[in-house]
């Protein structure tokens, strides 16, 4: 065996290399356990967000123990481990940069659960399990200070196929239809999370305008106090894309 073999078999694998791996899948596995024992009903919200908050915990704690050892384990230097470092910091990142993601919309947008293009005369959900009026007040005002682009889009169709067109969009996107009632133009509507399913209620409101037809769109958060954010993207995203499907059946 020649001497520089025998130094690499001598040295020992750095401790940093080896916790961050351990913290960054540890943080995953519980996030990934999280998700799923809320999907099966096991546990309760506020059991899976305290899961989730330790989860990020250790995978932050993670990545910043991966990248000493990295630094420790570099090639050329006296301790081994830079293959588990790399490992631990591609494990970690991800749920760390979801929770300084969360963290930073929770800082950022304001603290409401329930946005409505017309703050005055809010679309009513009529069907949901609990249907609770628009707060109105401080809720609409900080709305307003903060999405003043969410207001009620003005179509160049007839009503009947505003709705026509409301109702597929909303099928297409996956939302669960609890109220179809185009007589009444009225549109209700679940959409849950990708990752742990939290649902959220829609109610699109469609009535015959000048020259066409007016939309508005309310989305609220069943559960939480702050919705980061996720209600005003909602209704932005649909609304832009019924624009979209309106004007290309014009054409």
């Amino acid at each position: 065996m020649s001497g520089a073999s025998r130094g690499a078999a001598g040295r020992q694998v750095s401790k940093f290399a080896l916790l961050g791996l351990v913290l960054g899948a540890g943080g995953v596995v519980a996030l990934v356990a999280s998700g799923i024992g809320y999907r099966l009903g096991r546990w309760s919200v506020g059991t899976v967000l305290n899961i989730a908050e330790w989860a990020a915990y250790a995978a932050v704690l993670g990545l910043v123990t991966s990248v000493i050892g990295a630094v420790l384990s570099r090639p050329g230097a006296r301790r081994r481990g830079f293959v588990l470092s790399l490992l631990g910091i591609a494990v970690s990142l991800p749920p760390a940069a979801m929770a300084v993601r969360w963290e930073h919309a929770a800082r950022t947008y304001p603290a409401i659960n329930d946005v409505s293009t017309d703050t005055h005369d809010p679309p009513v959900f009529w069907d949901m399990q609990s249907p609770t009026e628009y707060p109105g007040g401080k809720t609409a005002a900080l709305q307003r200070a903060a999405y003043p682009d969410v207001v009620p889009l003005l179509l160049g169709v007839a009503p009947g196929r505003a709705y026509a067109l409301a109702i597929a969009l909303a099928k297409a996107k996956g939302w669960e239809i609890v109220a179809d009632q185009p007589d009444e133009g009225r549109i209700e509507a679940v959409d849950a999370s990708f990752f742990y399913g939290f649902k959220d209620e829609v109610v699109i409101r469609i009535a015959a305008s000048e020259g066409g037809a007016r939309v508005d769109v309310r989305s609220r958060s069943r559960i939480g106090r702050i919705d980061r954010g996720v209600n005003a993207k909602r209704i932005r995203g649909f609304l832009a894309a019924l624009k979209e499907n309106a004007d290309n059946a014009k054409e």
